[in-house]
């Protein structure tokens, strides 16, 4: 049998200390839990979390900045695509509700712990949060360019109503609210877009500015 290399094995516990602490901090709360209850699930030693991350809040810092980077990076990839606003819109809907559907304790534990926290842990991570909300008010800005979008709405307005549309749905079925199925999952795409954009479509009724 081939031995594992040593750098391999290494990721593989921080990956699985990782994923533990997903599953806890889903469970408990991040606030209910210590790091020994994330050892216990992992399988591994107390020590060894402290040897890959010198706290708890380094544990959690780790899971949101991995996902929301990948989450700004979406969002930039789509603004450079040669599409209309509500296609775009759609794309980014799409990912997110996707993330939670197949990963929807990671997600819980980003929106419950981080995003819509008003504590010290959440302000910290404002400047990061705000890297997307920047991104898709890029997007609605564009559209206002081309006359897609209404101009009497700032970009970064709709963009925060956007955003906080699909936390608001994912918050649904985090608590069970609404119910959750593949074709609940693949209709809040178009509803949220919709529900959105018919607000912010040009030749909608309103004063512009």
């Amino acid at each position: 049998m081939a031995s594992t290399p040593k750098g391999a094995a290494a990721v593989d516990k921080r990956r699985l200390i990782l994923d533990a602490a997903v599953v806890v901090f889903a469970r408990q709360g991040y606030g209910g839990c210590r790091v020994s209850d994330i050892a216990d699930e992992a399988g591994v030693a107390y020590g060894l979390v402290y040897h890959y991350f010198r706290s708890k809040d380094a544990v959690l810092d780790t899971l949101f900045l991995e996902r929301w980077n990948v989450l700004v990076d979406v969002i930039r990839d789509v603004e450079r695509r040669p599409a209309p606003v509500p296609e775009k819109l759609e794309a980014i809907a799409g990912f997110i509700i996707d993330s939670y559907r197949y990963d929807p304790n990671l997600m819980k534990v980003i929106i419950v712990e981080v995003t819509r926290a008003a504590n010290t842990f959440g302000r910290t991570h404002l400047a990061k949060i705000r890297e997307a909300y920047d991104a898709i008010a890029d997007i609605v800005e564009e559209g206002q360019q081309r006359g897609e979008v209404r101009t009497d709405i700032t970009a970064q307005f709709a963009a925060m109503a956007f955003y906080g549309a699909i936390e608001q749905v994912l918050t649904g079925w985090i608590f069970d609210v609404l119910p959750r199925s593949p074709e609940g999952y693949d209709e809040a795409k178009t509803f949220i877009v919709e529900t959105i954009f018919d607000g912010l479509r040009a030749d909608s009724t309103s004063t512009t500015r």
